[in-house]
């Protein structure tokens, strides 16, 4: 398997707040459950493939606990990145995926993470009102030009606002799709798309 022989993955250690991106060879991950730890040596993200899932556990900065999350082993091993959140603040907690492609994710997540610490304390609705109003904006044209659809055929969908994202949800076969709405960058994401696709069932 010379493709994607290998995965990068990545979180933000909660106890150092520093990121912690690991490279990993297929084999390794498929050979046996791997703990790769935070050099600080006071975190550790588990990963563990069983059969055609993969599951891992992953230490969250942002509540403070460790969040359980599956996905397909292909998805895992072939997507150009993969994202995981933190069900309480809306924000990802982990990626997966290709190296530059994780890079680019983390770099976002700093930038968020920043902008949390700078805002702590405010009563705001939204971790940024502007992004928040931008993204908002962007989904409603695409969603105009009836851009909105899921792999299992349907262009019935439904929206709902989180503190730093937009989930649009599948009306017929209840598959998500988290937009993230907390920095610049992402408005300038959302900007460079005419249609969203809800992975569904195919």
């Amino acid at each position: 398997m010379v493709e994607k022989a290998s995965r990068t993955l990545a979180y933000i250690c909660p106890v150092c707040r520093k990121p912690v991106v690991i490279e990993r060879s297929v084999f390794q991950l498929a050979a046996s459950a791997s703990s790769l730890p935070c050099p600080c040596g006071e975190s550790s993200l588990h990963v563990e493939m069983w059969g055609d899932r993969v599951r891992m556990t992953v230490p969250c900065l942002f509540c403070g606990r460790d969040h359980t999350v599956a996905c397909s082993a292909r998805a895992f091993l072939h997507e150009k990145v993969l994202a995981f959140s933190c069900a309480a603040s809306g924000l990802d907690c982990c990626y997966v995926g290709e190296e530059e492609a994780v890079f680019s994710a983390m770099r976002r997540l700093e930038e968020a993470m920043d902008k949390v610490e700078a805002e702590a304390g405010a009563q705001g609705t939204f971790l940024d009102e502007i992004v928040m109003h931008e993204v908002l904006s962007e989904i409603k044209e695409i969603a105009q030009r009836d851009g909105i659809s899921c792999t299992c055929g349907s262009h019935q969908w439904k929206l709902q606002v989180n503190y730093s994202s937009v989930d649009l949800f599948c009306a017929q076969c209840g598959a998500a799709m988290r937009i993230p709405a907390a920095t610049a960058s992402d408005i300038d994401d959302i900007c460079c798309k005419t249609k969203l696709l809800i992975r569904g069932k195919e």
